[in-house]
């Protein structure tokens, strides 16, 4: 039997590929990628790619409840997630729940331009 390594490329189904791929640019810090697929945006994140795309047939983001991804815990690592989560607020992004130390460092949870929920943290 075939063996499973791990998670390889993660992507989330936006309503605006340019708009989702923006707000990751310009309030993350994230890069794009020297190439990706039609009607998507991979950035150039490690040691997994992460991208923005349009959905799958059938996929209707406004309905997903109670925000697209529920069930689903996304994280990425920041070199500093207090003056990210700074920053976000800022900028007037939503934040889910407020900076706490713990075991992975500082985290926070915002929610994106299309609802997912995603948590920063800074521990390596």
């Amino acid at each position: 039997m075939a063996t499973v390594t791990g998670p390889d490329f993660i992507a989330l189904q936006v309503r605006d590929v340019d708009a989702a791929a923006a707000f990751y640019e310009t309030h993350l810090g994230l890069r794009r990628a020297p190439a990706s697929p039609p009607g998507a945006v991979v950035f150039a994140t490690v040691p997994v790619p992460f991208a923005v795309r349009t959905p799958l047939p059938g996929v209707d983001l406004d309905a997903a409840a109670p925000r697209p991804g529920a069930g689903v815990a996304l994280w990425l690592h920041a070199d500093d997630a207090q003056q990210l989560h700074d920053h976000l607020t800022g900028a007037g992004v939503s934040i889910l729940s407020a900076p706490v130390d713990g075991p992975f460092g500082r985290t926070f949870t915002f929610a994106d331009p299309d609802g997912y929920a995603v948590t920063i943290h800074d521990r390596a």
